[in-house]
């Protein structure tokens, strides 16, 4: 008798294992039941839910294949494979954001001016002083909520919105919104929000490359709720034994921190120059909502091997008369590296439009140098 009991009690417990690691899946296959909205109501209600507070637990998945270049690491890593993150936030200037991986987990919280990272495999939490005038994307901004309110943002006035198919996601039934760039330059071929109806909040963002029926982004919570802001939460601690540091936004710039003081034309490739606030002259962006590009001008060792390292990491010679150029492209990105010859600054013109209208950009660059200011 006590070795039936104990056999039916560890089959109650693989039972309940079984059960457990099912729930996703039952949970996915649940009917989907919400409330008539347009396009329009349903647009409304995800940018009116900027404020809303809520944690969970959230995975983005990238496959933009960009090569590897040297001082861009953090930022490639981020857009090929998987990032996954603990997600608190109680305002969108107070929140926290943790990406857990096989080697530990690196925190970041903000908090109001101040912002905290803390990395586990080093033990060390650094305060960040100021605000950077540039950054790359950090996995802050993959977040559904955060990326979704960033790319409704910068649709531009002509895009076309439409309600699609709802989903369950993270348990809970979405409405399904999907936007369509106006610009054919542009390489988005649509983005696809799936969001809570009542909040607003978007539980799964997908973006996809014109053309391509598999997203090249896609970022979903698979549990979230809304949640009462907990100062414990969001306030870093410093154990016993660990280190602490002090630093500039600026000094994490990375890459960035190689910008040449180089000023740009006001028109490039047929596109005007969007007012941006940087301290630097030689950061400019052209276009509009998602048919825009960057250009920035590296100097120095960075700036020099630009486009001998992105040649090896398999870009595309690009002939320019008067430089030397490269070129590389991935789902939703492409970019153009080109230095004019006898220059000490390199261009580097990336952006989501397509690779015509960059190497336009890059052959005016070289070519009009005169009429730069």
């Amino acid at each position: 008798m006590r070795r039936n009991g104990a056999a039916r009690k560890w089959a109650a417990v693989g039972l309940g294992l079984a059960v457990l690691c099912g729930l996703p899946v039952i949970a996915s296959a649940l009917p989907v039941s919400v409330p008539t909205l347009t396009a329009s109501q349903l647009r409304g209600r995800i940018l009116a839910s900027a404020g809303e507070s809520y944690a969970g637990y959230a995975e983005s998945n990238a496959t933009f294949g960009l090569p590897s270049l040297a001082g861009l690491a953090d930022l490639t890593s981020l857009l090929d494979g998987v990032t996954k993150m603990r997600v608190w936030q109680a305002a969108p200037d107070r929140w926290r954001v943790d990406v857990l991986s096989d080697a530990g987990e690196r925190d970041t919280y903000q908090l109001g001016a101040r912002s905290y990272i803390w990395a586990s495999g080093q033990e060390l939490l650094t305060e960040v002083l100021g605000q950077p005038s540039l950054r790359l994307p950090r996995p802050a901004d993959l977040v559904p909520p955060a990326l979704a309110l960033r790319l409704l943002a910068e649709a531009g006035p002509g895009a076309r919105y439409s309600v699609i198919a709802p989903l369950r996601v993270a348990g809970q039934s979405a409405a399904g919104l999907r936007m369509t760039p106006a610009d054919p330059a542009s390489t988005v071929g649509q983005v696809d929000i799936w969001a809570e109806p009542g909040s607003g909040l978007p539980l799964m963002v997908e973006i996809f490359g014109r053309g391509s029926r598999t997203p090249a982004l896609q970022s979903q919570f698979f549990a979230v709720g809304r949640w009462q802001p907990q100062a414990q939460v969001l306030s870093p601690v410093r154990g016993p034994g660990t280190g602490f540091n002090v630093t500039s936004a600026d000094d994490l710039a990375g890459a960035l921190n190689e910008l040449g003081l180089e000023g740009l034309p006001g028109h490039l490739a047929g596109r005007a120059r969007v007012p941006v606030t940087t301290q630097f002259d030689s950061v400019g962006v052209y276009g509009g909502g998602l048919a825009t590009f960057v250009v920035l001008g590296v100097r120095g060792l960075s700036g020099r091997n630009l486009v001998a390292d992105t040649l090896s990491a398999g870009g595309t010679p690009v002939s320019v008369a008067g430089g030397t150029g490269a070129r590389i492209g991935a789902p939703l990105i492409n970019a153009v590296i080109v230095r004019p010859a006898g220059f000490y600054v390199t261009f580097l013109i990336a952006g989501t439009v397509s690779a015509g209208v960059l190497e336009q950009a890059a052959a005016e660059l070289v070519t009009d140098r005169e009429a730069f200011p």
